[in-house]
């Protein structure tokens, strides 16, 4: 049983400073007490509610984003992951997976914790528009696509939501009080690792692009019901079209 789940920003020394100035402005949080070796862990802590976005000062690689996954059982799940296709990578504390198609996630301990709300943000001119980071899109290439889908929602036990024969972009039920969604998303690659980024729903999608846009990020792709930027270190995440609070298309 998945208790909360947790996305971690993974940056270089370089990209490190900007990484956390950037989302910490556009989630509207503090940082919590930096921690571990080197002090390379930090929570960006909500106005209200746990926080469920970190950041990791990583060594080498080009750094992304990882998803931890908080369970009352660590090496249970742990070998739950296993058996259903996952590779364990490190064993500690916590452990550290490779998903069937390469993407990296933790187990960890489980604690109560409550969800934040969406954030009010002044809309210029007048009025105000809400937003809130709660999905992580798993990006797919075409050969990993069907493990891939089997894999997460059989280690999760989230269903997936109902689509259309073919889809390309399928989310998975989370339980209620949870603060990420999950939404595995096919790409147009026939091969490659699977990786992950991360989705804000909004009420108002052309002014928190601008929003974004002042904060830093560039666009590089408009689309009917998303937009895609890169944060100032060239990560790439969405803005999307749908309810802040339920997650639900608008």
């Amino acid at each position: 049983m998945i208790t909360w789940a947790t996305a971690f920003l993974d940056s270089t020394a370089a990209d490190w400073d900007r990484t956390l100035a950037f989302w910490q402005a556009a989630t509207a949080s503090t940082l919590s007490p930096f921690r571990g070796p080197d002090h390379a862990f930090v929570t960006l802590v909500p106005a209200e509610g746990e926080g469920f976005l970190r950041a990791q000062r990583v060594r080498s690689g080009p750094g992304g984003v990882h998803l931890d996954l908080h369970v009352p059982d660590v090496r249970a799940a742990a070998d739950a992951a296993v058996r259903l296709g996952a590779r364990e990578v490190a064993a500690s504390d916590h452990v550290v997976l490779a998903s069937p198609g390469g993407l990296p996630f933790c187990c960890v301990d489980a604690y109560p914790a409550r969800r934040p709300a969406p954030v009010t943000w002044p809309r210029p001119g007048g009025g105000t528009h809400a937003s809130l980071l709660d999905q992580l899109a798993i990006d797919v290439p075409a050969e990993h696509w069907a493990v891939e889908r089997a894999f997460w929602a059989a280690f999760t036990g989230w269903p997936e939501q109902p689509t259309a024969p073919g889809a390309s972009l399928v989310p998975l039920r989370r339980p209620g009080g949870l603060p990420l969604r999950l939404l595995l998303q096919r790409l147009d690659e026939p091969a490659g690792p699977v990786r992950a980024h991360l989705d804000l729903a909004c009420t108002d999608r052309a002014a928190e692009t601008d929003r974004h846009v002042a904060l830093g990020a560039r666009v590089e792709d408009v689309r009917a019901r998303w937009t895609v930027l890169a944060d100032p270190a060239g990560r790439r995440y969405c803005l999307t079209d749908r309810d802040p609070g339920t997650g639900a298309l608008t």
